[in-house]
């Protein structure tokens, strides 16, 4: 009855926060509600999220001291970290060949008389399941890419399809086991993984020993270069492979029969992990690919995605929300494939699923909105660029076109309007051309100190010289002919060029004239560029049914 939710008293916190609080990890905290009776009953939440009561657990903390002693847990990582530095992953491994049975003989000695008192008390499975779970926090704290971040897999497991129990799971780059450990937990599957540096993969296949028994498998080796399971079709691949890698073995790869949707190059690793992934799928199985969102578009891979679009293996990309990935606040994305079963284009999609979860809050749920998904048509996405980015579609799905047409013909139809009334009132001259009678040079009104420059524009600097007359008068056709070098180039400045001589009063008619016809000028581009979107607007929505003509 400890577990049933007790009335709520004050604030309530989570086995994150209890483990905050003590100093140890949450993995810490799981087996002290399991080992100790007196543990606070949740106050609220969920069976597999409960909340605690803050009061009761200091109290807790309080009488068994947890809140002031340095855990077991914590001196034997502390003893680790001055043992093997850097190399934390092969002391990772020590520990677990020791807990598994291996015997201890290669533990530097204090680390060796902590792993020996600590068994006494604990299972050899809780205590490799805390020792990698501060690892992972290290790693978190750290923003280090080593090892796939808590969010993405949160994300992969949301993700994969359920699987029957005889079904195998492979990951080819499966680091410590994080991702390969943790997709379909529970459910007793065969789980197959390899992983290139040597000191990872053992701890990877000690733990999984530890924690799941024999139907886990984790070898050695260069997955792309050396595949260690070249007969293995699996039910599910997941990978999370290292990002942006270009040195995986292009050259000697080149004409390898597992480049069958078109051979990567060598800034584009990870679409060759993708197709060995597709490789080791089974008919009907699945792969759950980690991607960079730059993938989704980059031009080097237009080939590649094309063909997994065409042939109706990609079913789905979903844009994971910024911050998911720990060692940076891009969006990654997460691509699911299925390979076809029976006769080629039998079962395939005619769709691919587009979900866009850029605007949610990483640890927010992971469930779609309406207006965060979109079925699009395979014929719609093989463009020449092929772009599977989700929000490039959602956009054009979701757009309220006759909104959007009616908020736009309103806006054109006003700057019409407003366009007349800009025209300044403009009398019939009286005589010969203003620049034909007594004019005098920019170049003179410089030197007499009336003009300066502001960037590449002459302004006046006198109060007995208008700007707005002045740069009228250089932008009219005779003056930009005289500004104009034999090469076509024209400059602003025009220091060639000639204005006419007038009084300042005079001056500031034509400058107002002027002023009114660069505001014009400026409505017509306004009106332009508004037309251009109005017509965008009404064809798309034509096109896509959203518009329809009028009776």
């Amino acid at each position: 009855m400890k577990d049933t939710p007790a009335p709520a008293a004050g604030p309530l916190v989570t086995g994150s926060e209890i483990a905050r609080l003590a100093g140890v990890t949450r993995a810490a905290v799981s087996n002290w509600r399991r080992r100790y009776d007196d543990f606070p009953a949740p106050a609220g939440g969920a069976a597999n999220s409960p909340l605690y009561a803050l009061t009761e657990v200091q109290s807790w903390l309080d009488r068994q001291r947890k809140g002031q002693e340095v855990s077991p847990e914590v001196e034997l990582w502390q003893a680790m970290r001055a043992a093997y530095g850097d190399q934390m992953v092969a002391g990772l491994a020590e520990v677990a060949a020791a807990l598994a049975g291996e015997g201890d003989g290669r533990l530097p000695e204090d680390v060796a008389t902590r792993v020996r008192r600590l068994v006494r008390t604990e299972a050899p499975a809780d205590l490799v399941s805390a020792l990698t779970e501060r690892f992972l926090d290290s790693a978190r704290r750290a923003g280090s890419d080593q090892v796939t971040p808590e969010r993405v897999v949160r994300a992969v497991c949301r993700f994969a399809p359920e699987l029957p129990p005889e079904a195998t799971v492979f990951d080819p780059a499966c680091g410590i086991g994080v991702l390969l450990l943790s997709v379909a937990a529970g459910s007793g599957v065969r789980r197959r993984g390899q992983e290139v540096d040597a000191d990872s993969a053992r701890f990877a296949h000690l733990r999984a020993d530890l924690l799941d028994g024999p139907r886990v498998s984790i070898v050695a080796g260069d997955s792309l270069r050396a595949d260690a399971w070249p007969n293995l079709a699996a039910d599910l691949v997941v990978c999370d492979p290292p990002p942006g890698v270009t040195e995986w073995g292009r050259e000697e790869l080149l004409l390898d029969a597992r480049w069958e949707l078109g051979t990567p190059s060598k800034a584009e690793g990870e679409l060759a992990w993708l197709q060995h992934a597709y490789v080791h799928t089974a008919p009907g199985g699945h792969v759950l690919m980690v991607m960079p969102a730059s993938v989704a578009y980059r031009k080097a891979g237009r080939r590649i995605r094309a063909e997994l679009v065409r042939r109706g293996i990609l079913r789905q990309v979903v844009a994971l929300p910024p911050g998911t990935a720990t060692s940076h606040a891009l969006p990654v994305h997460l691509w699911c494939l299925r390979r076809p079963e029976g006769t080629a284009g039998a079962d395939t999609s005619a769709t691919v699923r587009m979900v866009d979860l850029t605007g949610n809050n990483p640890d927010d749920s992971l469930d779609p909105g309406p207006d965060q998904v979109a079925d699009v048509k395979l014929i719609d996405l093989l463009d020449d660029t092929v772009d599977l980015t989700p929000g490039s579609h959602l956009r054009t799905r979701h757009r309220d076109y006759p909104g959007e047409y009616a908020a736009l013909r309103a806006e054109l139809e006003d700057a019409v309007r407003r366009l007349a009334a800009l025209l300044p009132a403009l009398a019939t001259g009286g005589g010969p051309g203003s620049l034909d009678g007594a004019t005098t040079s920019v170049a003179d009104l410089a030197r007499a100190g009336l003009v300066g420059y502001e960037g590449a524009e002459p302004v006046s600097a006198s109060e007995q010289l208008d700007t707005d007359y002045l740069q009228g008068f250089l932008r009219s056709s005779l003056n930009v002919r005289r500004a104009t070098s034999t090469s076509g180039t024209y400059r602003f400045d025009g220091r060639g060029s000639r204005v006419p001589r007038m009084g300042i009063d005079e001056q500031r008619r034509y400058g107002s004239a002027f002023r009114a016809l660069s505001a014009f000028e400026e409505g017509v581009r306004e009106v332009d560029e508004l037309s251009r979107r109005l017509a965008e607007v009404a064809r798309d929505g034509l096109a896509t049914g959203a518009l329809a003509p009028g009776e």
